[in-house]
Formats: C-alpha cells, structure tokens, sequence
C-alpha cells in the first residue's frame, strides 16, 4: 500500500507498522531527522523479536530496556498492542489530506487581532501608537498591549504606577483610533512560587494578562510544573506566554541558544484546558514555542490558543504566519484560537472561563 494513502487504515496497524508510519508523517512534514530516525529505529528493533516477545515486554513494563525503544517509541507499541490508534500518530494525522499552505493562509486571515506585543514603555522599540496604527494597517481588529512586569528589570518592566499611567494613555489612544482598539494587558512575570508579579487589583482592570516564566527556567521538572499549575490556576491569567522559554535561533533578541524549561506538559496544558487559559503560540522566529510535539499533545489536551507575534517593533507584528503554519501542521482547530474572535467575543470568552 502506498505509504500516502495508509491514513484510513491506522486503526489496523501494529506497534511496528505504527512506528513507521509516524517516521514517514515526520519526515513529510520537515522533523528533524532524528526524530524521524529514532521511531526507524524503533520499528527495526521491534519488528527483529522473536514471536511474542514485543507482548511480554509491553506487559512487563520492560520495553525500554531494549537498546533503541525510549518512552514516546514504548508507548507507542503498548497503544498499537492495544489495538489503538497511538495517540502520537493520531496528532500526525489531524493535518493528513490538507494543503497546509492553504490551512496557514486561511487561519492568518481569520484572525482579528494579536495578544502579546510590546512598546517602548518597556523593552520595546515604538511608541504605542506606532504599534497599534501597524496592526491596523495589518488588518488587524485590536492588538493587546503587554508590556513586561516591573521585575524584569531589564526589560524596563512596569510598576504599578507606570501601569497605571499607560492605561490612561490607551483610553485616550482608543478614543482616536475606534473602531481599532487597544486591548489593556500586561505580560506579567510567574514569579518562582506560581504567584503573579503585578497588584492583584490592577490586574483585574486589564483586558488581557499574559503570564510567562522568564527567570530560573532550568528549575527542576516538578517545581516547575508546580509553578506554572499555580499560575494558570489564578483566574487573572488569560494567555500562557511562551511556556517552554527555549531560543532555537542564535542571534535573536536575547543573543544564544537555550533549551527548552523541563515540566510535565500533559499537566500544564491540562491545567491550561481545566482553566480556560490560551495556550501561546509564539511567533518569533527564535522562540517558535512551544515545540510541535508539545503543540499536538496541547491539541489532543483540548487546549484553546492564542497566535501571537510577540512583537517589539511594528515590522514584527506580521511574524503571525510563522505562528499560523506551526498550528495548521499540528491540527489547531481554528475555532480553538481565541485571537479569531472578536474583541467582545474574547472578552466575553476570557470572563466566562
């Protein structure tokens, strides 16, 4: 059968089969070969057992002990043993048959605003208007204005003064530019105990609040994990903003490479799901966070999302397309992205969750 059209008959696959299977849906899709080699791998070293053998192992719970079967590969035999689909290879296949060119373009044009862009208030380069009028001249609805939280010192982050004073500041703007509008928002610090570094009270005036780790990010996988559930579990939030931390392009705004935070993902976006907060699509080219492995599994969790730019100067605002083609090739549904409603219909959305 040709590889291209087995999509219909994944239900009848075995664990060796399965595996690769899931090695061709990488490859197609541009994975970096050594994920594309490990699930190879994996099928040549299940398919050389001996009969039963790939069983008894699954029922011992001894899978990974053979020489080039890790967790995701083991699970994936125990699920196809099952007679399931493996829920990896069912996140591959939610994009199978579509032009993901044409899923990418239709999700950018459907949306109606952005909800993480900076000005020169904190560690942005524009003034406010600047970025807004860009956004419109985008196509843009509305844009949320997140500037950082005064610990992120430097990022010239606001305190509650000076978040004050720029809400002043975007209800006049707003009076200019109607019907564009100015969504009130902060991208506030998840300080190391899940607690959120702005007045509680001043965040319950703001429109959007985007809440991200920036410090300790190599903090161990549990307290992390602790610490992103607390934060996600605060009603202020709207958006988890960039939730591994990882730079995957030298020579973006915060200079060299970092690896991804380690937490337990199925949790958090569990948690995300539980909660009503959007998951973040980060556009920049850098970060592209979360990773696409972590954006099936939010998928398949039943998170929502947000396609965000994350923008510190206008000419950033339309990296949204990075965004939209990530999400197309990892089966977001676009009903799902909470930046396609309308400004009332977000806030509407946001209040309820």
């Amino acid at each position: 059968m040709d590889e291209s059209s087995r999509g219909d008959d994944s239900a009848r696959l075995g664990p060796v089969e399965a595996l690769r299977r899931i090695a061709f849906l990488l490859e197609r899709a541009h994975e970096p070969t050594y994920r594309v080699r490990a699930f190879r791998k994996a099928a040549d070293v299940a398919g050389g057992l001996p009969p039963g053998e790939l069983a008894s192992r699954a029922r011992e719970g001894t899978l990974t002990a053979l020489d080039g079967i890790g967790t995701v590969t083991a699970l994936v035999i125990e699920e196809a043993l099952r007679g399931e689909v493996p829920v990896y290879l069912r996140r591959l296949e939610a994009t199978e048959g579509s032009s993901l060119d044409e899923s990418a373009a239709r999700l950018r044009t459907a949306l109606k605003g952005d909800l993480h862009t900076h000005s020169d208030w904190s560690d942005g380069g524009s003034p406010i208007r600047e970025m807004a009028e860009t956004a419109r001249s985008l196509g843009h609805d509305y844009i949320a204005l997140t500037d950082h939280s005064p610990r992120l010192t430097v990022a010239n982050g606001l305190s509650a003064d000076r978040l004050r004073a720029q809400l002043d500041v975007v209800a006049e703007l707003n009076e200019e530019l109607a019907p564009f509008r100015i969504l009130t928002g902060i991208e506030v610090d998840i300080l190391e105990d899940g607690s959120l570094d702005q007045d509680p009270d001043l965040l319950d005036r703001l429109d959007v609040v985007v809440a991200s780790v920036h410090s300790k990010l190599r903090m161990d996988r549990v307290a992390m994990t602790k610490r992103m559930v607390a934060a996600i579990a605060n009603p202020r939030v709207t958006v988890l903003g960039h939730c591994t931390g990882r730079i995957v392009k030298a020579g973006g705004r915060r200079g060299g490479l970092r690896p991804e935070s380690e937490f337990d993902a199925a949790l958090v976006f569990d948690a995300c799901a539980a909660y009503g907060v959007a998951v973040e699509i980060n556009s920049r080219p850098e970060r592209l966070d979360p990773p696409k492995r972590l954006l099936r599994l939010a998928v398949e969790a039943g998170c929502h999302f947000a396609i965000d730019s994350d923008a510190h100067a206008p000419g950033q605002l339309d990296w949204q397309p990075y965004g939209c083609e990530r999400a197309a090739r990892c089966g977001v549904p676009p009903e799902r992205v909470v930046n396609t409603f309308t400004a009332e219909e977000l806030l509407a959305w946001s209040a309820a969750s």
